[in-house]
C-alpha cells in the first residue's frame, strides 16, 4: 500500500551534463502528470510520462527537469539592439521638440521593456535523454519510498478502525438475537394494555412477529460486511495500487450499515452502527490518500 503524497529528487551526469529532477505527489482522484522540461529537449517528455506512468497509478505528479552544461552557458542574454535604436532616436527626438536635454544612460536603456531576454542554449537531445531517464527513474525510487513509508502509517490507521468496526458489528450480530424476542414482548404489552387477552398461539400474533422477524432479518447484511472486512484486510496486504477497490468498498460498507439501521428497532443496535459509520467516514477520508 502506498500513499499518493511524496517526493522524490533524482540525478545523472557525466563529465558535461549533469541532469536533475524533482518529482512531488499530491491527492487526485486520476492520475495527472505536469512535466517541466527544458524546451530543447521536449520531446523526450512522452518517454517521461511514460515512466512515471508505469510506477504511480493515480495522484497528482509534478515533475522538473532541469538540463545543465557543466563546461558551456546554458543560457545566453539576448539584448535588442533595433529596439534599442528606436529608444535612443525617440529620446532625442523628444528631448528636440522640448528643449530638455535627453540624460538617457545604457543602464536606463537595458531596463527599457522588451530591450532584454535570456534564451536557453541548445540542447542536443542525443547527449542527454539517457541522462534525463536515469534521473526520472531515480527520482521515481526515492518518491516510491517516500510513499510506501507514509503508507505503512495509513494501513496501521485502516486496519485499526476496520477493527473498531468489525467489533461493533459483533456486538449487533448479538443483540439481534433479542430483536425478535422484544419485540414480541412489546406487542402483547400493548395488546395487554388496550384490554385484548390474545394467546402468544394465536395465528395473528404469530404471523405477525414473523412478518416483523423476516423485515428486522439482518443476517444477510452482517454477512456481508464480514466479506467487506476480509476483502479490505486482503488489499492492506496488497502490492498493487488498492486505492479505488477500497473507496468502492467504503461505498459497499456504507450501504450495509444503512440497511442495518433502517431494519433494527434497537437502541444498542443503532449506537453500534452509529459508531460504525463515524469509523467507516474515517477510513474514506483516509483511502483519497491511497493509490
Amino acid at each position: 500500500m502506498r500513499s499518493m503524497t511524496g517526493f522524490g529528487a533524482g540525478e545523472a551526469s557525466t563529465s558535461r551534463w549533469r541532469v536533475t529532477t524533482e518529482l512531488s505527489g499530491v491527492n487526485r482522484k486520476q492520475l495527472d502528470i505536469a512535466i517541466g522540461l527544458p524546451q530543447s529537449v521536449s520531446s523526450v517528455e512522452p518517454e517521461v510520462r511514460k515512466l512515471i506512468s508505469s510506477e504511480i497509478s493515480r495522484g497528482r505528479i509534478n515533475a522538473r527537469i532541469c538540463v545543465t552544461n557543466l563546461n558551456d552557458q546554458t543560457s545566453i542574454l539576448v539584448v535588442d539592439k533595433e529596439l534599442a535604436k528606436q529608444y535612443v532616436a525617440a529620446a532625442r527626438e523628444l528631448a528636440a521638440e522640448t528643449g530638455l536635454e535627453s540624460t538617457l544612460s545604457t543602464a536606463e536603456l537595458l531596463r527599457s521593456p522588451g530591450m532584454c531576454r535570456i534564451e536557453e542554449a541548445e540542447v542536443n537531445l542525443e547527449d542527454v535523454e539517457e541522462l534525463i531517464k536515469e534521473s526520472v527513474e531515480r527520482a521515481l525510487a526515492n518518491l516510491r519510498g517516500m510513499q510506501t513509508e507514509e503508507g505503512a502509517h495509513l494501513r496501521q490507521d485502516l486496519e485499526a478502525r476496520i477493527g473498531h468496526i468489525e467489533a461493533e458489528i459483533l456486538s449487533v450480530s448479538g443483540y439481534s438475537r433479542d430483536v425478535v424476542d422484544k419485540y414480541r414482548e412489546s406487542l402483547l404489552s400493548r395488546l395487554s394494555e388496550c384490554g385484548l387477552e390474545i394467546d402468544l398461539s394465536d395465528d395473528r400474533v404469530l404471523r405477525e412477529i414473523a412478518l416483523y422477524s423476516e423485515k428486522s432479518d439482518i443476517t444477510e447484511e452482517i454477512t456481508r460486511i464480514a466479506s467487506h472486512v476480509a476483502q479490505f484486510r486482503k488489499y492492506f496486504s496488497s502490492d498493487e495500487p488498492v486505492g479505488r477497490p477500497l473507496d468502492f468498498l467504503c461505498q459497499e460498507l456504507n450501504r450495509e450499515l444503512n440497511t442495518i439501521g433502517s431494519k433494527s428497532n434497537h437502541a444498542a443496535i443503532a449506537q453500534s452502527i452509529v459508531n460504525s459509520k463515524t469509523e467507516l467516514e474515517k477510513i474514506r477520508e483516509q483511502v483519497q490518500n491511497i493509490q
